[in-house]
């Protein structure tokens, strides 16, 4: 469970910020120890071009590095990092990202500094009985080893053999042992903080993968199959069954009835057929009974909450994080808001999953059935000052009204900030239609 992210000099963010997940009550005092340790939900709001996907970008390249620097740079070629460019004198200077996590039970923090060459620092400590116990340090290649730690022999070998681009958490990895999750009994802090950053997801690719999860065999397909009728189903998008059949033809496109009754429409997908994955059908209902489409026939709409329906399923089963870019993309609000309380249901995450995700939708800030979509410790949001930096900044900054607040017209209203700060005349002036050369020559 992600507590808090701390990262500086990444792309539009030049000094360091804190995205704070520790809840907070609406007059500012922290939640007592019977509360939840860390918010299910975190949405970050702001302006086009304001820093919002940075915020989030930051913690998905701390995860890459995490699961991949061991192998994904070659030697004496340096790291690609982003820092910061609108600055000279921030260009040079090293990027940071810390993240605090409760794994198990326990507290831990891990971090690392980067610049252009290589991994400058290092550190992972725990808190086993409430007080900071080192893991490891490391400063360029001299590494120190905590009291723990230190008893094994082969962490030394492992940092003799940790490439200057790679971070050490990275390369230990490959010589761990796998666990389902972390045991309070036997905690093993190198390797649950890795699987913390393994498991966290930012990509959703349900729909590429869609037809080898179902092409599985067995029960797991099965019970995905089951997942994604019931999904599109609640959505109301017409979609009443799903049929996955090999497809090894190259006709055209034709239609004919199917034994279960239903209208098969194909379509030439070309001579090399036969190497194809299984062949995803929808079965759409219509005036004469239901007929089969493809993938590729259904809306951007329908294509996106697959994808991240199925993404969200695959986190709430493992207890990850689920990282979203743009959130209410081809999505209408009520799907979002209703996706986004899976993570607030005790039933759909007994594991405590966490969604985090950018928007720039007004709406997600107000009520559905008369509750609110995200409380004011979930909210955040993201502005740009005049010298192109970013700073990001919680809603629970700004006090509540004691009459109530509508939340989603104040925030276009720009009382939160992390708005645009549009000119009504120099939008309209550029956006005229301007006359042709006939027209400056008649002039």
């Amino acid at each position: 469970m992600l507590l808090s992210f701390r990262f500086a000099n990444h792309r539009s963010f030049r000094d360091e910020q804190q995205l704070n997940l520790m809840p907070v009550y609406g007059d500012g005092i922290e939640a007592s120890e019977a509360a939840p340790q860390a918010v299910p939900i975190v949405g970050v709001f702001g302006a086009n071009a304001s820093g919002k996907s940075n915020s989030l970008g930051a913690l998905k390249f701390m995860r890459e590095m995490v699961v991949g620097s061991d192998r994904a740079v070659e030697p004496g070629e340096g790291l690609s990092r982003e820092a910061f460019r609108l600055d000279p004198e921030a260009v040079p200077q090293p990027s940071r990202y810390v993240v605090d996590l409760l794994l198990g039970g326990t507290r831990h923090t891990y971090g690392f500094a980067i610049d252009d060459e290589r991994v400058l620092e290092e550190w992972l400590y725990h808190y086993p009985v409430g007080r900071r116990r080192r893991v490891f340090e490391r400063d360029g290649d001299e590494f120190t080893w905590g009291e723990e730690s230190g008893r094994r022999n082969d962490l030394g070998q492992i940092a003799g053999i940790t490439a200057p681009t790679a971070l050490f958490l990275s390369t230990v990895a490959r010589f761990g042992h796998s666990r389902p999750r972390p045991d309070p009994k036997n905690p093993q802090p190198l390797h649950d903080a890795y699987r913390w950053f393994y498991l966290a997801s930012s990509q959703a690719d349900g729909i590429s993968g869609l037809s080898v999860l179902l092409d599985g065999g067995g029960g797991d397909s099965e019970q995905i199959r089951h997942l994604v009728i019931d999904l599109l189903q609640a959505a109301d998008v017409g979609i009443v069954d799903l049929v996955v059949r090999p497809d090894h033809s190259d006709r055209a496109t034709s239609r004919r009835r199917l034994p279960n009754g239903y209208t098969f429409v194909r379509r030439r997908i070309g001579p090399h057929a036969a190497s194809v994955p299984p062949r995803i059908q929808f079965a759409h209902q219509g005036p004469h009974g239901a007929a089969l489409l493809d993938l590729d026939d259904q809306s951007t709409g329908t294509r996106q909450l697959l994808a991240l329906g199925l993404h969200a399923a695959e986190v709430l089963r493992t207890g990850a994080a689920m990282l979203v870019d743009e959130i209410d993309a081809s999505l209408h609000p009520i799907l979002t808001a209703k996706l986004i309380s899976l993570f607030r249901s005790p039933k759909a995450n007994p594991l405590g999953s966490q969604l985090i995700f950018t928007s720039h939708d007004a709406a997600l800030l107000g009520t559905l059935d008369a509750e609110e979509i995200l409380h004011r410790d979930e909210i955040w949001f993201v502005e740009k000052d005049g010298e192109g930096t970013s700073c990001l900044y919680p809603f629970t900054d700004f006090k509540p009204r004691k009459e109530g607040e509508n939340r989603q017209r104040r925030y276009l209203n720009g009382n939160y900030g992390a708005v645009p700060d549009l000119s009504t005349h120099l939008f309209e002036q550029a956006l005229a239609t301007r006359g042709g050369p006939d027209d400056a020559a008649a002039e």
